[in-house]
């Protein structure tokens, strides 16, 4: 009961997102929890207004996204990921839209090697 209401005042203004919550529970049963940021996928499926991604990627596209709404959803994303720059926050987030059935519009700001 006490969780709920932590987790509730927490993330009030996050109503209706998909939260994921990391849980420590302690032997005196007390416990302390740690929120992340909604998933990529489910913050590509909120910008694109899909309901939800191909069951084919590699041939039934279901939506486009461009480089500015991937650098968004990288940005808000990046404490969560295991990159250290934007761009390669945002090369996963455009792998993770691309695997999603939608097509990354626009030209890479991403550098070439």
């Amino acid at each position: 009961m006490e969780f709920c209401k932590q987790f509730n005042a927490r993330t009030q203004d996050k109503a209706g997102k998909v939260i994921p919550v990391i849980i420590t529970v302690y032997n005196d049963k007390s416990f302390e929890f740690i929120t992340k940021n909604p998933p990529v996928a489910v913050s590509l499926l909120e910008i694109t207004k899909v309901k939800q991604g191909s069951k084919e990627s590699n041939r039934l596209k279901v939506g486009n996204v461009t480089w500015d709404q991937i650098r968004q959803v990288a940005e808000a994303k990046m404490p969560d990921l295991n990159c250290f720059t934007i761009e390669s926050a945002m090369s996963m987030v455009a792998g993770t839209a691309r695997s999603m059935g939608l097509t990354v519009t626009g030209e890479s700001p991403l550098k070439k090697k």
